[in-house]
């Protein structure tokens, strides 16, 4: 029988994107680390990192508006929210930039990125 161990911690590096006053609140930066594209987007003063690459036909999702859509709440009223999505350019895929998920199922979703903010910088977190 053999013994389980626990996975080794997985190490992790930040990688600079900006200052926190070159991203105002609904902008973007994309940046290239390890030769692929990535954004980070300021969406309410919480910064959210996306792959650019749309799981559609791989097109530059990020390059894309960032939109709020209709939707129903908890009380099934119907509202708008803002600034909370990103639709690929070249089809319109729509995604929620927090979670990565497709507005049109759970098939599909972006690949997102852990972001730190260390003395008014944001950094980007990557496993090695």
């Amino acid at each position: 029988m053999s013994e389980h161990k626990p996975d080794a911690p997985q190490e992790t590096s930040l990688h600079h994107v900006a200052p926190e006053s070159e991203i105002p609140e609904g902008e973007r930066r994309i940046i290239e680390i390890d030769g692929r594209e990535i954004a980070v987007f300021n969406i309410d003063g919480t910064y959210h990192a996306v792959l650019n690459y749309c799981t559609h036909q791989s097109g530059p999702v990020c390059e894309g508006m960032v939109h709020g859509i209709m939707a129903l709440d908890d009380e099934n009223e119907l509202t708008y929210t803002e600034d909370e999505y990103l639709s690929c350019p070249w089809h319109g895929w729509t995604f929620d930039i927090e979670t990565g998920k497709h507005t049109g199922g759970t098939k599909h979703r972006l690949v997102k990125y852990e972001t730190e903010v260390k003395d008014g910088d944001v950094y980007l977190v990557r496993g090695n």
